[in-house]
């Protein structure tokens, strides 16, 4: 049995969540030899295919940044994936996203289709009016032969916006890939010593903003806790006039680093909040319980299903509830050991190796 996989996601992404997932997949299948895929690639920056080789490709200005730049290369990508797709060489096809490109091309061949989140549906006004993301979801969840979903929650919500039958779709969690480092590696990094650690984007429902206004009274009182942020794009204009309005432009800091520099940040953070308003499933929770980093949590979508009982919950609406539940977990090293304790056991439920082969057995039951 062959898969063939497409440009798109690593086209779009340098790191993220989407990219993560196949990328692990291709690893895992690479390792276990369960079954052949191809990868219709020519050119890309991801982080992650660059730590590994899944596959012959170039990168593409890697070191510049223009307008359009990842369009311009999803475009001169297409191509490569239209060509594999009409030699019809494969079994199952999987698309990386949501682009509905491929349909003429794969005539009678049989398409998985892996839905990470419904925020396009849930939170329209963040996305531009021409931002054909949740018809295209739509249109391929009603053609793909079967449908998987990154958590319950996520398929709860696939029904009730796609209208799809339920029978249709399988559940398949994430794994973490970052509790592989050792432990006492270290980095000359520009960490403070006691800080608070976000990952990834900031912006829209990541309701970064709303967090630090939250916090802010705790970082006033101590003045040796500071934020950090881990990924994401540089700090905006309207972000660092929030900084100054609350005077903590010297105490929030980001920074730009790879998987095992993570590992260290979640390592020697007091706690790692994730005050996102929803989210699909939640790798970054993972990632912190792998590394022993306690995790406060929104108490919204999937969350809870990554975090179970290994974690402190908060109303991600509420500057007095997220104030709260921060302060219990930062100021008190018994909630912390106790919380560590419980991460290290719930995060052995998930692995990228389990993600692959209930992967695979999805993908033998069509053929």
């Amino acid at each position: 049995m062959k898969i063939l996989y497409d440009h798109q996601i690593f086209s779009l992404q340098i790191c993220g969540g989407v990219s993560r997932y196949f990328f692990e997949l291709m690893k895992q299948f690479s390792i276990a030899g369960e079954l052949d895929y191809e990868l219709a690639l020519r050119y890309s920056n991801n982080s992650y295919l660059n730590s590994g080789s899944l596959g012959r490709y170039k990168t593409f200005f890697k070191s510049r940044d223009f307008r359009g730049k990842h369009r311009l290369m999803s475009i001169l990508n297409r191509p490569q994936s239209e060509k594999l797709l009409s030699r019809q060489d494969f079994d199952i096809f999987h698309p990386t996203y949501y682009d509905t490109y491929f349909l003429k091309y794969i005539d009678d061949k049989p398409f998985v289709l892996t839905i990470h989140d419904m925020i396009h549906e849930i939170y329209p006004w963040y996305f531009p009016t021409e931002d054909r993301t949740s018809a295209n979801k739509k249109l391929l969840a009603q053609k793909a032969a079967r449908i998987i979903a990154v958590s319950e929650n996520t398929k709860n919500d696939i029904v009730r916006f796609l209208g799809v039958d339920e029978e249709k779709i399988t559940v398949i969690y994430h794994g973490t890939s970052l509790s592989k480092f050792p432990v006492n590696q270290r980095f000359e990094l520009p960490v403070p010593q006691r800080y608070i650690l976000f990952v990834g984007k900031r912006s829209r429902y990541k309701n970064f903003e709303f967090f630090i206004q939250a916090i802010s009274p705790l970082l006033s009182e101590d003045k040796d806790l500071n934020v950090v942020c881990a990924g994401g794009k540089g700090f905006a204009d309207f972000e660092r006039c929030l900084f100054e309005e609350l005077c903590l432009e010297d105490r929030i800091h980001r920074l730009e680093v790879g998987d095992e520099a993570l590992a260290f940040l979640y390592r020697n953070a007091l706690a790692f909040v994730f005050p996102s308003l929803y989210e699909g499933f939640g790798i970054p929770v993972l990632e912190a319980l792998s590394c022993g980093c306690p995790a406060i949590l929104s108490n919204t979508s999937a969350l809870a299903e990554a975090g179970g009982e290994a974690v402190v919950y908060f109303d991600p609406k509420s500057e007095i509830s997220i104030r709260k539940a921060v302060g219990d977990v930062i100021f008190n090293e018994d909630v912390r050991r106790n919380l560590r304790a419980k991460g290290f056991k719930q995060v052995e439920r998930f692995s990228w190796k389990e993600t692959a082969h209930r992967t695979a057995a999805v993908y033998r039951s069509i053929v």
